[in-house]
């Protein structure tokens, strides 16, 4: 008669954990480039048809997708929770004082029409939102960045997490570098992320603290005047469209004239001035500021990793049909 070794005392409890196991190994699906290579070959190519076509008409738009790639992945997950309405008892993020002076909303949909007319319920949102992202950087004098895709998005909205997730303006240096890299985003990409204020404008509203009643000390004299030429007034109408640009030498340029101009205390925002008294930042600033393709190097970096914060996938979420609501 055969005889047989007895089983090792934890083998039953292999097999029984086996298919578990193999579940988290294999069939945990990734995000992946030309993740639409297959359900909507021509996905990426309108998306990026209809980014261009509409920096043509409104250049500032491809500074707004920047933005919502940013105040969307950091808020739980890269799901294009930030585009929802508010409807049928969600709030939407866009009521929070986070999202003052974002813009261009409107247009999000006009991207995803045409998506939808290629290919219904197929592409998500928050592809959309990565997507746009990329390309306006690019169109702005930035990287090519590759993003990956094959994300979905959320049936919810996060709004009582906004202020506690997004750094405010005027918020420290080290809660800023904290909260990055709690979501793994270490000191260099942080201070390469900034640089996204290389383009664009910030409200009279967000930076009148530094005027008022007294002139922050470390911002150049020059150039204090000319912000106090642009908000005369340390009560600026919120709804108005008095601003001041971040670069003046190149404010539709992402590229390193912020780190130039921080180091010659230029900084528009408190957050932004704080990068050279910080020993853990400054650095990174000088070598951004001597090295364009650098900066370029560490921005895609870094928006790679934001764009890639908790995305949900698989059966997680749904592909919405209109990004303002989620499906019925």
């Amino acid at each position: 008669m055969a005889t047989f070794n007895k089983p090792h005392p934890y083998f039953n409890l292999l097999i029984l954990l086996l298919p578990i196991v193999l579940h988290f190994n294999l069939g945990k699906s990734e995000l992946e480039l030309n993740y639409y290579s297959k359900s909507c070959p021509k996905a990426e190519e309108i998306i990026e048809q209809q980014v261009a076509q509409l920096y043509d008409e409104h250049g500032n738009t491809a500074i707004s997708w920047i933005r919502n790639l940013f105040h969307d992945c950091i808020v739980k997950s890269c799901d294009a929770s930030l585009l929802l309405e508010t409807r049928n008892g969600i709030v939407s993020e866009k009521t929070s004082q986070r999202s003052f002076g974002m813009r261009n909303f409107k247009y999000i949909n006009t991207i995803k029409s045409a998506v939808e007319k290629e290919c219904p319920l197929t592409v998500s949102c928050a592809d959309i939102v990565a997507l746009s992202a990329s390309v306006g950087a690019f169109l702005l004098g930035g990287p090519l960045i590759e993003m990956k895709t094959g994300r979905r998005d959320s049936n919810q909205s996060y709004v009582e997490d906004v202020e506690a997730l997004i750094p405010n303006h005027n918020d420290s240096i080290s809660l800023v570098l904290d909260r990055f890299q709690s979501l793994g985003i270490d000191a260099e990409g942080v201070v390469a992320l900034l640089g996204a204020h290389s383009v664009g404008r910030v409200h009279c509203t967000n930076l009148v603290d530094r005027l008022y009643p007294t002139i922050d000390s470390t911002l150049d004299p020059e150039y204090a005047q000319y912000l106090k030429g642009r908000c005369p007034t340390p009560y600026p109408d919120p709804k108005g469209v008095s601003y001041a640009r971040n670069d003046r030498e190149t404010p539709m340029i992402l590229d390193n004239f912020y780190y130039k101009n921080v180091l010659n205390h230029k900084g528009l925002l408190m957050v932004d001035q704080q990068l050279v008294s910080d020993p853990r930042t400054l650095p990174f600033v000088e070598k951004m500021a001597a090295d364009n393709a650098y900066f370029h190097q560490q921005f895609s970096r870094a928006l790679l990793l934001l764009s890639e914060i908790n995305p949900l996938i698989d059966d997680q979420g749904e592909i919405r049909k209109d990004c303002r609501y989620v499906n019925k």
